[in-house]
């Protein structure tokens, strides 16, 4: 095969953590709102700084009510995979190595790994990288845990940024665009955008 690992975006890529967020802030176009203006903070931030700081930074600049980042992290382990992710995560490691880079804490990580119910070889929280993707960082890491180059580790963005980013330390990369998210101008194109993770077996074995 042309890859031997698979290494995911975790938050957007594998679980829906916007719906969580949503519901968090009381609707939609507010959730939609915080979480935008909570990227461009954590991609802004330079070296880690905890991730909770960061979801309650971006309340306040979007006037989202202290209730609301209170209710996210308290409510965290009710983030749901998407339907076919555990399935195809299944079908996937008998040939390949999975892992995960996310931009969240190392507990909230780990926590929603376990939602997912498949071990994983590599999981890369920004905490234990000390930087927050796009930063080469977190993805140099993975790599170096699986012992693999990085022209045989396919990625699996959700977010855009992360397309630049895996792609910057020379990943291959499919996006799982399930939100018809815009991938920014000048953005270099992935392999493939999918929208569903069942459409993901066929690329790892191109």
């Amino acid at each position: 095969m042309r890859y031997d690992a698979i290494l995911f975006d975790l938050l957007t890529a594998l679980v829906d953590s916007w719906t969580l967020w949503n519901r968090a802030a009381g609707d939609e176009a507010t959730g939609r709102r915080w979480r935008k203006r909570y990227l461009d903070v954590t991609y802004a931030a330079g070296a880690y700084r905890p991730y909770e700081t960061l979801v309650m930074e971006s309340a306040a600049l979007e006037g989202v009510p202290p209730s609301a980042p209170a209710s996210l992290l308290d409510t965290w382990d009710d983030i749901a995979p998407w339907p076919e992710a555990p399935a195809v995560l299944e079908n996937l490691r008998g040939d390949f190595a999975l892992g995960v880079v996310t931009n969240c804490s190392n507990h909230l990580a780990a926590r929603t790994v376990a939602l997912l119910g498949v071990p994983l070889s590599v999981l890369v929280a920004a905490e234990r990288a000390g930087a927050y993707k796009p930063d080469p960082r977190p993805y140099q890491l993975a790599l170096r845990e699986l012992g693999l180059p990085a022209h045989r580790v396919l990625f699996v963005a959700g977010s855009p940024s992360d397309i630049p980013g895996a792609m910057g330390v020379g990943m291959p990369v499919v996006w799982h665009n399930r939100l018809q998210l815009q991938r920014p101008v000048g953005s270099p194109a992935p392999l493939a955008e999918i929208h569903s993770l069942a459409e993901l077996p066929r690329w790892a074995a191109a």
